[in-house]
């Protein structure tokens, strides 16, 4: 079996491991009433579609309902691991625009038992696609869908499920445009995804079933995107939103730079995510569409709108080891047409994460032999941070290369998780964090 295959039947049979099945996806009886829409043959439950009007506040709570987990056991208190509510909650995107955002609380069932009340945790979700069905919030409750047109694995799962079970509560986003069937998700946008993680944590105290408050201590855990997301709201929180105080920040494989990004990915495993990258680019500066006009071809242009309704297992089936230089006019890579147009470079460069002092401890963790979201890039931020003075903990994750980038990807995200969970897990219960800066100079 080729490795694309190989590693995607491993993540299903990880999800199956769990407890997972595989069934035609069913509508939810949403809060907001009416019609449900379909991407790639699963019904979008109507809940996912916002209303024409959205409240003023960043982090007010639109509606909620309770969502079944798939992987549940009843308990005498209540479901184990927990009981969780779908949400739909406002933020604030990129460009200004009021937004809405969904996503899901759980409740845990397992006592808290560290220091102070019950901690909240908001975990931001590695890559799971540009379709709205890939949905982090969705995949809690179908951890596996195939459904002949489309094949998603909910592995964020995993990081919730441990985090439950030692009696943190959990927030997770679906990040701006997942899920959401009014907008194309912002695939790696530094302020969409900063702003959709910490006005999760707003929404999730503002619930009536929620016991974390504003006393609670709020941790942010993201791997991948995820560590994207979670190194930018790092970065914003005391400017967006100084009400949410950071207990500790982990950050995982973060892609801080766009254009080493998009060099590295172009031509794996993963391609298909620049198609998701350009599409939410084009989303956010609509003054790059000319650009993408005279250079991308009609395969590109057929490129974009199939990945815009995709999930990971389908690019990786449909456009792994494509090169974008099938996609244009010129036959120039993405990266050459970056280098040629100062538009594209500017706009990329105001995505670079590392620019500004992290808020709280950061736990950033990288494979060392990572080639799909460059582990150079990586280490760079924890530099940049510790030059500004940054509480930060930098851990290079130190595993054999296997030839395949998605798996040097995603093997350290497993190797690493316990022992970041457990760092997180200390500075919740008000544990002070150390700095190993002084020790990057030798750190590989």
């Amino acid at each position: 079996m080729p490795p694309r295959p190989r590693m995607l039947a491993a993540a299903i049979a990880a999800a199956l491991a769990l407890g997972a099945q595989a069934v035609p996806a069913v509508a939810a009886d949403g809060a907001a009433g009416g019609a449900t829409t379909t991407s790639r043959g699963v019904e979008i439950p109507a809940f996912y579609t916002p209303p024409s009007e959205l409240p003023g506040a960043d982090g007010t709570l639109i509606r909620s309902e309770p969502l079944p987990l798939a992987l549940s056991l009843p308990g005498i208190d209540g479901p184990l691991p927990g009981r969780a509510t779908r949400l739909m909650y406002k933020s604030t995107d990129a460009n200004g625009e009021a937004v809405a955002v969904t996503g899901a609380y759980i409740e845990p069932a397992a006592k808290w038992r560290g220091d102070g009340p019950r901690p909240l945790v908001a975990v931001a979700p590695g890559t799971m696609g540009q379709g709205d069905q890939c949905a982090a919030s969705m995949a809690l409750e179908h951890p596996l869908r195939l459904n002949g047109q489309t094949v998603s694995v909910g592995y964020e799962d995993l990081s919730v499920y441990r985090l439950l079970l030692r009696g943190v509560a959990v927030v997770v986003t679906d990040y701006v445009g997942l899920g959401t069937t009014d907008r194309l998700h912002t695939y790696v946008n530094r302020v969409d995804g900063a702003h959709a993680v910490l006005d999760a944590v707003r929404a999730a105290r503002s619930l009536d079933q929620a016991s974390v408050t504003s006393a609670s201590r709020v941790g942010l855990f993201g791997y991948s995107q995820g560590g994207g997301a979670t190194a930018a709201a790092a970065e914003l929180q005391p400017s967006y939103a100084p009400d949410v105080e950071l207990a500790g920040t982990y950050a995982g494989a973060p892609p801080a730079d766009l254009t080493e990004v998009t060099k590295a990915i172009d031509g794996s495993d993963l391609a298909g995510a620049l198609g998701w990258s350009l599409n939410g680019f084009l989303q956010t500066e609509p003054a790059l569409r000319p650009i993408a006009e005279r250079y991308v071809n009609e395969a590109g242009e057929k490129a974009l709108k199939d990945l815009s309704t995709m999930c990971v297992g389908d690019a990786l089936f449909g456009y792994g080891g494509k090169s974008s230089k099938e996609w244009t006019r010129t036959g120039q890579s993405l990266s050459d047409i970056i280098r040629a147009e100062p538009a594209l470079q500017d706009f990329l460069a105001k995505q670079r994460i590392g620019a500004l002092r992290p808020a709280g401890p950061v736990r950033v963790a990288t494979g060392t032999g990572d080639d799909l979201v460059p582990h150079g890039q990586a280490r760079r931020l924890a530099v940049d941070w510790c030059d500004k003075g940054g509480k930060v903990t930098y851990v290079p994750v130190v595993l054999p290369g296997v030839g395949s980038g998605l798996l040097n990807h995603f093997a350290p995200l497993l190797a690493d998780q316990g022992n970041a969970i457990s760092w997180l897990t200390d500075r919740l219960s008000g544990k002070a964090a150390g700095s190993n800066c002084w020790s990057m100079p030798v750190q590989p």
